[in-house]
């Protein structure tokens, strides 16, 4: 597989669009017993935690949306916990949680932005 083929090609392309949109990245690939984190951004007192999915066109989870499961965002939810438990600094902070589907081996490089809330 290329470069344009990996996970890791896939959250560099949603934290470029980010970073574009000022946010400021704090962690990536961030781990702990619960789980790990892709990417954890702040901008103006706001924390955004994003799981970021690349899917090549055709992918029959729905380009990365099943793998997105209710037992993965409990593992999520508590992984931020203790990621907030770590970094007492962002307990002020309003978190907002996303998932990037990012489209990967295709001419159509849009990034499909959903806010987790909509999908619990």
């Amino acid at each position: 597989m290329g470069s344009q083929c990996s996970g890791g090609w896939a959250e560099q392309q949603a934290l470029q669009q980010l970073e574009a949109q000022g946010w400021r990245l704090l962690d990536r690939n961030w781990h702990c017993r619960w789980g790990e984190l892709d990417l954890v951004l702040e901008r103006q007192q706001q924390l955004l935690v994003v799981e970021v999915k690349g899917r090549r066109t055709g992918h029959r989870d729905r380009h990365g949306l099943d793998a997105f499961h209710s037992a993965k965002r409990r593992r999520m939810a508590r992984a931020i916990s203790c990621w907030r438990a770590v970094h007492p600094a962002s307990a002020e902070h309003l978190l907002r949680v996303k998932l990037a589907l990012v489209p990967l081996m295709t001419s159509r490089r849009t990034i499909r932005w959903i806010d987790v809330e909509r999908l619990c």
